[in-house]
Order: C-alpha cells, then structure tokens, then sequence
C-alpha cells in the first residue's frame, strides 16, 4: 500500500494491530509509549514523532520501503519527497 498521509499510515498501523490481535495497550507497552499516543497515530495524528512511528512500525513488523526507485507509472517520473522542508514545516508546528 502506498501510504500518502497519517491518516494512511495509521489505517495500516490498527490494521496490523488487529491482525496481530494486540489491543491498544499491548502495543503501547512494546513501542514504550502511552495507550493515547497509540489512539492518535491510528486516527493519523500529523504530529507524531518519527522516532516513534518507526518503533510502532518495527514492533508491528511492517517493514519501510524508501528505495528511490522509479516506479512504471505512464512514464513520467516518481515524485520527489523534500524531507527538509518537511522537518522544516513540521518544527514551524511545534513553535
């Protein structure tokens, strides 16, 4: 699946949860955060830290894909991410 937003990212996440058969708590205690940060990452909480949604992913066995490879879509080229810009953004939130 490919993942466009942190609404995406959360579906994937409580789908695998669920699949897993791990309440909100269980997993919680694995990734080392609260049952509420768990709650809002799978209703695509924008703001969660990195850090801790590659934890979530880890504990959940979902593996990330960053390979920049092209992708066969009608021939135009795949779009670039600017991950600068959004750290940049994403601190502009936090102030």
């Amino acid at each position: 699946m490919l993942i466009r937003t942190p609404a995406d990212l959360g579906a994937v996440i409580r789908d695998r949860r669920k699949r897993l058969k791990l309440d909100q708590s269980t997993l919680a205690k694995r990734i080392g955060v609260s049952r509420q940060w768990v709650i809002e990452i799978e209703h695509g909480h924008a703001r969660a830290e990195l850090a801790l949604v590659l934890r979530a992913l880890d504990a959940l066995g979902i593996p990330l894909d960053a390979s920049a490879e092209p992708t066969a879509s009608r021939g135009s080229a795949p779009a670039r991410v600017d991950i600068n810009a959004i750290v940049a953004k994403a601190k502009k939130g936090k102030s």
